[in-house]
């Protein structure tokens, strides 16, 4: 049989050599054109050169000599031809004439004009290199240079044949001349005819049509992502293009549409996980058609959720730098309102998506808006943070949002504003991993090693317990609910981030004022500060010493048998520092602070502290506006049924020894057992009617029960409602006084019998008078006083 002359396909390996040498091919090539356009520059170069010396060095000889010369060369050249030529009686007629003729009929082009030589005489080797320059033809560039685009050469048997395309060229003159003649047609048009004038109900029923006509395009392709996100999601595109809007009648409108509607139907389409991009190796393998879609719509998903977040902050930057875009679609003031939009937009998707992808990207806008100067703006940050605070329950997000605020805390050098640091008082954490050792507090389920299987377990046992192993270890790992110990962890984190905040603010900047809301902040979670850090916290406070620290420290002292009296001590001296001037917004943190520090407290309180600061307030109570004289004596309620012994201060009678000295800043020293709350016979004669009933309360001994206790209303909320309650910043009279106008006529009856009760109660006593001592003048007297 024949064999069949079939072609060998060749391996990778000989394709990938053949490759190779092309391209080595090409490169040689390309050197090889390069260095020859270098050689030939230098011959030119090198031909100028030795025109310029020749030149220079050559020496200029007169006219006349130099005619001379010439006359002299040519007659010896005519003897000499002479001499040589042969006779013309000798040649044939025929060659003569054919000599006459090329004679005549030489080139114009090739004769030297400036000499007497013969026409066709041979170039002379002693020619000037100017003259052979000069002689050199050259070439005008009247078209552009043409541009090639090398290609694969060809190899064939003669070599390496180099192949090259022209670039094509753009006429742009063409081009510009056609676009300057339609523009001018355009404009012809428009001055043919003319666009009518629209009064403006007309613009404006226009203007509701338009914005007619985009709602329900708007709705259209909302209802359609709704209904089917898999195979609609391309509609994605064309609504977000839908945020360009370039009509000026209806832009700002359109704009704001569409960025709240894009929010809601990313919170609804978006999955419960974070979609992470595909592997190249994910990519190559082959996967069922429902997998693929399912990719495809992930991945639509992602980049139009990105590039919506994107249109959200440049627009929030643009209103930021006062920026407007060239077209000059919508103007400054309406650049505030989308802007205020767009922060509402990435507000409602931090707290509705935080599992969701570019979440981070999400806090790291928020989070420094939280400091801007617009209050609007700056509230809706601050409610947000809130909001994702009290929801988070495993931390990731809280742990996010702290270190962004750390971070623009340290970095604007402290220049925040107090409601920043504020924000982690609304942190969800209550327990942290104290100690290094915190599998002790949670150790994780082990399973049985091989060797106690074998020893035992028998053969089917340890059959039935790796199945049994197996089939746990996928629960766990398919469980959703995240582990304790993990939740410790990251409120560990999240915790020492927030105390490092602290520290750094008491350290560098104590004079700042986000003084208060970090000794807030400290006061709350106290009970979790590392016990290592507590004694240089006490030496920071004590240089501090300031009012909202002391109700931080007490749970921390306890456990170390450390008694805060020094705290107890400023705080009863700086009680009077309060008036009702500028200080009284600062009763609110007084009345907090004694609740922890005294009612709390009550076991580690004694009886000469409880009454000196009973005492104190009450005389603080005169010199205070009514809310912070509500507020005080509420608190003296409640120490009052707290130490059952505080009625001592209602006995006028003293006990024990001493003379009570208001002056003395030692509570414990200060001899409160031997004066008495003469203050509260003032307060029940006060202006304000709350202050009078608190004080009557007080006065009979603050009973539950009975003819003197309070109303429900006001026994049972704490004294730091009270205070704001009634407050007086409106300047107004809280509550209210109810004006009643009497008639002139009742006015007019009233002092009528005002009058007549006061003569008679003055003739009632004249009488008796002059009945005793002059009973003869009796009738006399009687009668001149009722004449009078």
């Amino acid at each position: 049989m024949k064999r069949k002359n079939t072609k060998r396909v060749p391996s990778f390996r000989k394709l990938l050599r053949t490759s190779k040498i092309k391209l080595d091919n090409k490169l040689k090539n390309k050197q090889y054109k390069q260095q020859s356009a270098a050689k030939k520059y230098r011959k030119e170069q090198k031909k100028l050169r030795q025109a310029v010396r020749d030149a220079v060095c050559r020496k200029p000889v007169l006219l006349e000599e130099y005619k001379k010369k010439q006359v002299g060369k040519s007659e010896k050249r005519e003897e000499e031809e002479e001499e040589d030529a042969l006779p013309l009686d000798m040649m044939d007629e025929d060659d003569l004439k054919l000599m006459e003729d090329l004679a005549q009929k030489a080139s114009f082009l090739t004769r030297d004009l400036s000499s007497n030589e013969p026409v066709h005489i041979k170039k002379r080797k002693h020619e000037s290199v100017i003259d052979k320059y000069e002689k050199m033809p050259r070439r005008m560039q009247t078209e552009p240079e043409k541009e090639l685009i090398h290609l694969l050469p060809i190899k064939d048997k003669g070599g390496i044949i180099p192949q090259t395309v022209e670039k094509p060229v753009l006429n742009v003159a063409q081009d510009e001349e056609e676009e300057d003649t339609e523009e001018m047609e355009v404009a012809e048009d428009s001055n043919e005819e003319p666009l009518p004038v629209l009064t403006p109900e007309e613009m404006a029923a226009q203007r509701r049509r338009k914005l007619q006509e985009r709602k329900i395009h708007i709705a259209a392709l909302a209802s359609a992502i709704l209904s089917d996100p898999e195979n609609n999601i391309k509609k994605l595109k064309e609504l977000r293009a839908m945020l360009m809007e370039q009509d000026p009648n209806v832009a700002v409108i359109v704009r704001k549409l569409v960025m709240v509607s894009l929010m809601e139907i990313f919170k609804d389409i978006a999955p419960s996980y974070k979609i992470r991009p595909l592997t190249e190796a994910e990519k190559a393998t082959k996967v069922k058609k429902e997998t693929q879609k399912l990719r495809e719509f992930e991945e639509g998903l992602v980049s139009q959720y990105k590039f919506y977040l994107e249109n959200l902050e440049q627009t929030v930057k643009d209103w930021k730098q006062r920026k407007l875009k060239k077209s000059n679609v919508i103007s400054l003031k309406a650049y505030k309102g989308l802007a205020e939009i767009a922060v509402k937009c990435l507000c409602e998707l931090l707290v509705a998506l935080p599992h969701f992808n570019f979440h981070n990207n999400i806090i790291v806008l928020i989070v420094p808006l939280m400091n801007d100067t617009s209050k609007m703006i700056s509230e809706l940050c601050f409610e947000a943070v809130k909001k994702l605070f009290k929801q988070d329950k495993l931390g990731f997000a809280s742990l996010g949002v702290v270190k962004v605020i750390s971070g623009l805390v340290k970095g604007r050098n402290y220049n925040v504003r107090p409601e920043v640091l504020k924000v982690f008082l609304h942190l969800r954490i209550k327990e942290v991993e104290l100690k290094k050792d915190s599998e002790d507090i949670a150790p994780k389920k082990k399973f049985m090693t091989y060797k106690e299987k074998r020893k035992n377990l028998s053969r089917m046992q340890r059959k039935w317990k790796k199945a049994e192993e197996k089939l746990e270890r996928e629960l766990l790992e398919a469980e959703a609910s995240e582990s304790k110990e993990k939740k410790l962890k990251l409120h560990t984190e999240t915790l020492n981030i927030v105390f490092l905040t602290y520290f750094r603010i008491l350290k560098k900047a104590q004079k700042s004022p986000l003084l208060p809301a970090v000794l807030e902040g400290l006061a709350k979670f106290a009970h979790l500060i590392n016990v290592e850090f507590f004694d240089d916290l006490l030496i920071v406070l004590h240089s501090l010493i300031a009012s909202g620290v002391n109700s931080s420290l007490h749970s921390q002292c306890d456990v170390l048998n450390i008694d805060p009296m020094k705290f107890y001590t400023h705080l009863y001296k700086t009680l009077f520092s309060l008036h009702a001037g500028g200080t009284n917004d600062d009763i609110g943190i007084v009345l907090q602070c004694l609740d922890v520090m005294l009612a709390k407290r009550r076991k580690q309180v004694s009886q000469q502290r409880a009454l000196a600061f009973i005492k104190r307030l009450s005389t603080l109570g005169l010199h205070v506006l009514p809310n912070s004289s509500i507020g005080i004596l509420a608190t003296n309620r409640v120490l009052m049924h707290t130490f059952p012994k505080m009625d001592l201060l209602l006995d006028n009678e003293s006990q024990g020894s001493g003379v009570y000295l208001p002056e003395l800043d030692e509570p414990e020293h200060c001899n409160a057992q031997n004066t008495a709350l003469w203050e509260l016979h003032l307060l029940q004669r006060h202006y304000h009617p709350i202050v009078q009933k608190f004080a009557a309360h007080l006065i009979v001994g603050a009973p539950a029960e009975g003819s003197g206790a309070l109303s429900p209303d006001l026994s049972r909320r704490p004294a730091t409602e009270l205070f704001e309650t009634y407050s007086m910043k409106g300047m107004t009279f809280n509550p209210p006084v109810a004006s009643v106008t009497p008639r002139r006529k009742d006015t007019f009856s009233q002092t009528e019998s005002f009058l007549n009760e006061e003569l008679n109660e003055r003739l009632q006593q004249h009488i008796s008078e002059t009945a005793v001592h002059k009973p003869l003048d009796f009738a006399k007297h009687l009668k001149e006083s009722s004449l009078s």
